[in-house]
């Protein structure tokens, strides 16, 4: 038997920080209002000549440092985003030819924030049912400064740039590795996260431009109530069919949707303090880097040891969500031999 583990993690944030106090003036209102109503300090945004491709393939450059693998040496590359280099080609054909992992499969998967757990869920499925494929890059990776508006405080507040990047790797010694995947979607609820122009169905054009239909837009109220239904549930789903109790698990790295809506699931699930990682407070969220983000800071924190349970959980636009159970490998770097052609 095997399954897929991770072998190397990275993360990459641009260097400009965005303060909530220096956003408050920006948007009109009081200084403290960002912090109280998200927890959110401040969030990273990407230089005027970085694009999604730029943060993914940094990313991508520090998971495979860690894993002590070569990019030559890479079968698969799957890219969550939702805000792309361009319509086509794949962004993920860019960190492709970036990283110069010639031999590698590239695509893009879109389902928003819950993108980079759906990414995961598809690359660890190749892994274990195509022979050809040994090791895979995930990539999540978003760019929402492009998209905001920055007069809207329902949204510019809440969101930053930033990539993150995790290397899969087979391990047949059944000592670590994914132990359970869930994925969900309800397509009745599109519109409550979503970007009105720009593609087939309203192409771009004076008139949607002048009435920002190309920036993002959410109904928040909405969002947070599903997200309060789903996150409980799905815990629950993944903790079952992963055969583990709440108090099994070491760590949680969710989602960092909002400060104040972790806090919220923390006290829902009763969990122990810390188990759920939170790096919201210092990068805001950034969509589909938001799980793998959280992900590398807590593994450059020590936070998971030899055989660590970890959940990593996630909803989105779409509406969509999923989670993916694994058991954290004891030295993942000598899972090495079982990746290289």
């Amino acid at each position: 038997m095997s399954t897929s583990t991770v072998i190397g993690t990275g993360s990459y944030l641009p260097r400009r920080v965005l303060s909530s106090e220096e956003l408050a003036r920006r948007v009109g209102v009081p200084e403290n209002w960002i912090v109280d109503k998200t927890g959110i300090r401040e969030r990273r945004v990407a230089a005027d000549d970085e694009a999604t491709s730029d943060l993914a393939t940094r990313a991508a450059r520090r998971a495979l440092r860690t894993a002590r693998l070569d990019p030559a040496d890479l079968d698969l590359i799957v890219l969550a985003t939702s805000t792309p280099d361009r319509p086509m080609p794949a962004t993920a054909s860019t960190v492709q030819a970036n990283l110069g992992a010639r031999q590698a499969v590239a695509f893009d998967v879109d389902a928003v924030c819950s993108g980079f757990v759906y990414a995961l869920v598809v690359a660890h499925s190749m892994l274990n049912s195509e022979g050809w494929a040994r090791t895979a890059l995930v990539v999540g990776a978003d760019t929402y400064s492009r998209v905001l508006d920055y007069t809207d405080r329902r949204t510019a507040v809440l969101f930053g740039d930033g990539a993150g990047a995790v290397v899969l790797g087979r391990d047949t010694s059944g000592g670590s590795g994914i132990r359970a995947t869930t994925l969900g979607a309800d397509g009745t609820l599109a519109d409550l996260v979503q970007i009105p122009a720009g593609g087939s169905r309203r192409p771009a054009s004076a008139q949607t431009v002048e009435a920002g239909d190309h920036y993002f837009a959410m109904r928040g109220g909405d969002v947070r109530r599903l997200a309060n239904q789903v996150f409980p549930a799905l815990v629950g789903q993944l903790l079952k069919a992963a055969s583990l109790e709440l108090d099994q698990v070491d760590l949680i790295a969710a989602h960092q949707a909002n400060g104040t809506m972790l806090t919220d699931w923390s006290r829902e699930l009763g969990l122990r303090p810390g188990v759920l990682h939170r790096t919201v407070e210092r990068y805001g969220n950034t969509g589909a880097a938001s799980v793998p983000v959280t992900l590398d800071d807590a593994v450059r924190a020590g936070r998971l040891g030899a055989a660590a349970k970890l959940l990593m959980v996630a909803f989105g636009g779409g509406m969509t969500w999923g989670g993916v159970a694994l058991d954290w490998a004891a030295d993942p770097a000598v899972l090495r031999s079982n990746c290289v052609r």
